[in-house]
């Protein structure tokens, strides 16, 4: 079966600093497939240059699988993206977000269900700058899958959730993929990244040092968790 994401030598600059240099790797539809590394790593450059949002200098990418310079507008059907740092005008209010984000695609959820179901019914009326940082991310994931995507980027998925609403969104994102929809995270949370990956590559200084399934890479770095296994890599890296 053809990958529905498809990266082979992909290499990126900013100026004179190579942030990619030369990564490759392949997700398998119906996955979740984790991009690991440090602040700085190149992840949300990955995700960019997949998403046709970065130019890139050398490499073949390809997507559901098409080029995302071909036929934007209907790929992005398809797809669904929340960034880590996702901005919006002050004074627009959630229902308002909600409804325009609605408002854009063919086939979508109904918006209240779920804020419901991300229990932000009740700020359906409040202005989306006076939400908490962990009820913006919330949103944020719920106008990234509104749309019902075959393949969704989750940039930091839980950063700033507390426990609870963290383990929430584990189990939607378990749904998710039940259904049928691929998912591409980026992670800081090895415990979210073992309980949600099939998959994962480990990004350092612009190369991928390992990659394989989570139980694969723990057993590479001879550690007993996903959390040890990362910093044993990432300390290798740096040695």
């Amino acid at each position: 079966m053809e990958p529905v994401i498809s990266v082979k030598r992909l290499k990126k600059s900013y100026g004179n600093k190579l942030v990619l240099d030369s990564i490759s790797f392949d997700v398998a539809g119906g996955s979740v497939f984790g991009l690991l590394g440090h602040n700085g790593a190149g992840k949300s450059t990955t995700i960019e240059c997949i998403l046709g949002t970065k130019a890139f200098e050398q490499g073949e990418i390809s997507i559901l699988p098409q080029s995302c310079s071909i036929n934007r507008k209907q790929l992005f059907q398809k797809i669904g993206v929340q960034f880590q740092n996702t901005a919006f005008p002050l004074k627009i209010k959630v229902k308002e977000l909600c409804a325009i984000n609605h408002s854009l695609y063919e086939n979508p959820s109904d918006w209240k269900q779920m804020l419901g179901e991300f229990r932000l019914l009740d700020k359906a009326n409040s202005y989306v700058s006076n939400l908490s940082g962990g009820e913006q991310q919330k949103l944020f994931i719920i106008l990234a899958i509104m749309h019902n995507p075959q393949l969704v980027f989750l940039d930091e998925l839980t950063t700033g959730l507390d426990p609870k609403a963290r383990r929430d969104v584990w189990k939607y994102i378990r749904g998710l993929k039940e259904r049928g929809m691929t998912i591409f995270l980026t992670s800081h949370y090895m415990d979210e990244v073992e309980n949600l990956c099939d998959r994962v590559a480990i990004l350092q200084q612009g190369k991928i040092i390992v990659s394989g399934t989570v139980s694969d890479v723990i057993a590479i770095s001879g550690k007993s968790n996903m959390d040890e296994a990362f910093l044993y890599f990432a300390e290798e890296d740096e040695a």
